[in-house]
């Protein structure tokens, strides 16, 4: 009886010491770190994969994170753009974990380069020059250094008139360009008037300048003044 008792005293005893604060606190399961090379790697796949619709080769560099970072390992890490940021020069990516074994998010300084052949001025053209093949060259440059809305199609350029002085080496934005006049002030233009059925002729005096598609004011013969769209070939269209 008296061994009997002293077994459950034992028992009762040890259960008492595995089972304070102290030594669950020694033996609770600790999660390994993350592997901050991973982390990179899943911010670089996140960005080329969501910047194919760029008009380049897109270069990826992120920042460094700081090696010592301590981070439960996250079986999904989870890259995305924060609020107000873009895929686009330097920004900011976020990478977040929410697992049941650990939640963290942060935050990585990210440059998105985009290397592309941007059409530059080769000499100085002048206000009112139409710019021709010779005018413009390619140069590969970063996109995301320069302004938006800069023109990297032959098309939208050859044909143009400068709007204004452009030196050597710039690279062309639309607002530096304008469509070339196919009427000019005080040309005499044939007004046309087109219907379902009919056809109608005169003649009249431009008022202003106009590029095609342009809406232009013209004094017909009786005086008055009516308002049409610039055409080629000394046109002006009435709408009726």
């Amino acid at each position: 009886m008296i061994r009997y008792s002293m077994l459950i005293l034992c028992l009762f005893m040890l259960t008492l010491v595995f089972f304070t604060p102290a030594f669950a606190s020694r033996h609770k399961t600790v999660l390994p770190n993350q592997e901050i090379p991973l982390i990179n790697n899943a911010i670089e796949n996140f960005l080329y994969n969501n910047t194919t619709n760029l008009p380049g080769q897109v270069i990826v560099n992120v920042g460094q994170i700081d090696k010592h970072l301590a981070l439960p390992k996250c079986p999904q890490l989870e890259p995305f753009i924060p609020a107000g940021n873009r895929l686009w020069g330097k920004t900011s990516i976020g990478v977040r974990c929410n697992s049941e074994l650990a939640t963290w998010t942060i935050y990585v300084q990210t440059e998105i380069n985009v290397m592309s052949d941007v059409l530059h001025t080769t000499r100085p053209i002048a206000t009112g020059q139409i710019i021709t093949y010779e005018d413009i060259a390619p140069q590969n440059t970063n996109l995301a250094q320069l302004p938006e809305g800069i023109l990297t199609d032959v098309a939208l350029i050859v044909g143009k008139v400068a709007a204004t002085n452009l030196p050597a080496g710039q690279p062309l934005r639309p607002q530096m360009l304008r469509a070339p006049h196919v009427i000019l002030r005080g040309q005499t233009v044939n007004l046309v008037v087109q219907g379902r059925g009919f056809n109608i002729q005169s003649e009249g005096q431009a008022l202003a300048d106009a590029a095609d598609g342009q809406v232009i004011q013209v004094r017909n013969k009786s005086g008055r003044i009516i308002s049409g769209l610039a055409r080629p070939n000394s046109i002006v269209e009435i709408r009726p």
